[in-house]
């Protein structure tokens, strides 16, 4: 079993920046990824941003590329999602996933979420 959990939401004006952290526990895996979700109210699930955990290889939705940026830290076995020039679309909660593939993150291993809401 593998455990996630996010931190660093919270209540941000647009423009402003915000960086969320998931801390992984138990059974990790070196060649796997990590990676982020979210979902906004009244919308679906949606595909965030993702790492290689070997590599450090990263993924982007089209609506984040650019404003979005996610690292980890091999040693700490946590990876972050740097967040800025945010604005009322990014509302949403933001979750955490881990998996072995990329393909599989929405069906891996999933933290409890943590709620970003951006004032206008």
């Amino acid at each position: 079993q593998v455990q996630l959990v996010e931190s660093g939401g919270g209540l941000v004006q647009a423009g402003g920046s915000l960086r969320l952290s998931c801390a992984a526990s138990g059974r990790t895996f070196s060649s796997g990824y990590m990676g982020w979700f979210r979902q906004g109210p009244g919308k679906e699930r949606e595909f965030v941003s993702a790492i290689r955990w070997s590599t450090g290889s990263t993924y982007y939705a089209d609506s984040v590329k650019g404003r979005f940026t996610i690292s980890r830290d091999n040693t700490k076995n946590t990876v972050y999602l740097q967040m800025n020039f945010l604005n009322h679309e990014d509302t949403a909660v933001y979750y955490c996933a881990a998996a072995r593939t990329i393909g599989t993150l929405d069906s891996g291993y999933w933290g409890q979420g943590t709620q970003v809401t951006v004032s206008s």
